[in-house]
């Protein structure tokens, strides 16, 4: 599903974001990526949606090579995936159904599609009651809820969330980790970025860590219990 092939990204001569990165996901898993902050996570997932080209490797997302992909193919490919970012932006003046309508209207469904949709993304992260609510009228782990929604409502073949939690207390973040897990067992193939050791370990998923544009570390799934309190997972970043 993705395929990074000897990737590297330099911004300047000074500034490399990453460097020689190898890693392959498949269809239907669920990974995590970590790292501290600088470490590379969100040039990596510019790079997934094609929003910037690496400097030398290749990128291979279900089966098309990003370095070959013409720009009026870009729209068609990234209604595949489904973005999540940390900081919601959400439309402040649109309804929530408005903000998911936008979405649909986007990828050509017609008017008629839209609330049916826009509900059931909504009944996806509990928040169909608050269709009509505006952005401002709700909490902020609810702002986050609907922008995973967004995310979701067109069924994506990729689910791409970065630092998706960074915002929440631990409760709402298990609460929305818990969302992403019932979309991969939907189908989604689930690459989430965070700097959350706990939430990871709770979760026994893939780990991909990066520190300074490199892969450092990398742990399978597993169904073991998670590490004591004391121990890691990760590589030292300190």
């Amino acid at each position: 599903m993705i395929h990074f092939y000897h990737v590297t990204k330099r911004f300047d001569a000074y500034s490399t974001a990453l460097h020689d990165v190898t890693f392959h996901i498949e269809k239907g898993e669920f990974v995590f990526l970590t790292g501290p902050s600088g470490a590379g996570k969100s040039t990596l997932l510019k790079l997934i949606l094609r929003q910037m080209r690496p400097t030398e490797g290749q990128i291979v997302v279900n089966g098309r090579n990003l370095n070959a992909m013409k720009r009026s193919h870009l729209p068609y490919f990234r209604r595949e995936i489904g973005m999540v970012f940390q900081d919601f932006k959400l439309i402040e003046r649109m309804t929530i159904f408005e903000n998911l309508s936008f979405i649909l209207t986007a990828i050509g469904l017609s008017a008629k599609e839209h609330k049916k949709k826009a509900y059931g993304a909504l009944r996806a992260v509990n928040l169909q009651h608050k269709i009509n609510y505006y952005p401002l009228q709700l909490s902020g782990g609810e702002q986050q809820r609907v922008a995973i929604a967004r995310a979701l409502i067109n069924d994506p073949l990729m689910l791409i969330a970065d630092e998706p939690t960074g915002n929440l207390d631990p409760d709402l973040a298990q609460e929305v980790l818990e969302i992403f897990s019932d979309a991969n067992l939907r189908g989604s193939t689930v690459l989430l970025a965070t700097h959350d050791r706990d939430l990871i370990q709770r979760s026994h998923r893939r780990v991909i860590a990066l520190d300074h544009g490199r892969i450092v570390d990398e742990k399978p799934a597993t169904a073991e219990k998670p590490a004591a309190r004391g121990e890691s997972m990760f590589v030292n970043w300190s």
